[in-house]
C-alpha cells in the first residue's frame, strides 16, 4: 500500500507550486536577457547620440565607411560637410560618424604628440 501511494504522488510532478516555479524562471530569464543584451545596447546608442550632437567644426572624425576627414561645416538638416583633403568636401549624414573609430584615431594622434 505504501508503494502504491508513493508511485501515485511521484507520478504527478505538477502538484503544488510547479506553475509558480516556471513563472519565476521565465522572469529570471527575461531579467538576464535585459541586463546583458538590451540595457548595454541602449546605453551605447545614447552615447553615440550625445557624441554626434557634440561635434564641432575642426573635429577629426572617421565615418562608419572608413573615410577620415575634418568637420568643416555642420548643417541644420543633420548633415555635415567633411573635408577629406584640402579643398575636397563630402556631404554626409551626422549619424554616419563612428564614435569608436573617431576616438581611436584621436587617441593615436594625442599619443604621437607626447
Amino acid at each position: 500500500m505504501f508503494y502504491l501511494n508513493s508511485v501515485l504522488l511521484a507520478g504527478n510532478p505538477q502538484q503544488g507550486g510547479g506553475g509558480m516555479v516556471q513563472l519565476v524562471m521565465m522572469g529570471a530569464i527575461i531579467l538576464v536577457f535585459w541586463l546583458f543584451m538590451i540595457r548595454p545596447q541602449a546605453k551605447k546608442a545614447k552615447e553615440q547620440k550625445k557624441f554626434v550632437e557634440n561635434m564641432q567644426k575642426g573635429d577629426k572624425v572617421v565615418t562608419i565607411a572608413g573615410i577620415h576627414g575634418t568637420v568643416n561645416k555642420i548643417n541644420e538638416d543633420n548633415t555635415l560637410q567633411l573635408e577629406v583633403s584640402p579643398g575636397s568636401y563630402l556631404k554626409i549624414e551626422r549619424s554616419s560618424i563612428s564614435m569608436e573609430w573617431t576616438a581611436a584615431i584621436n587617441k593615436a594622434a594625442t599619443a604621437e604628440k607626447k
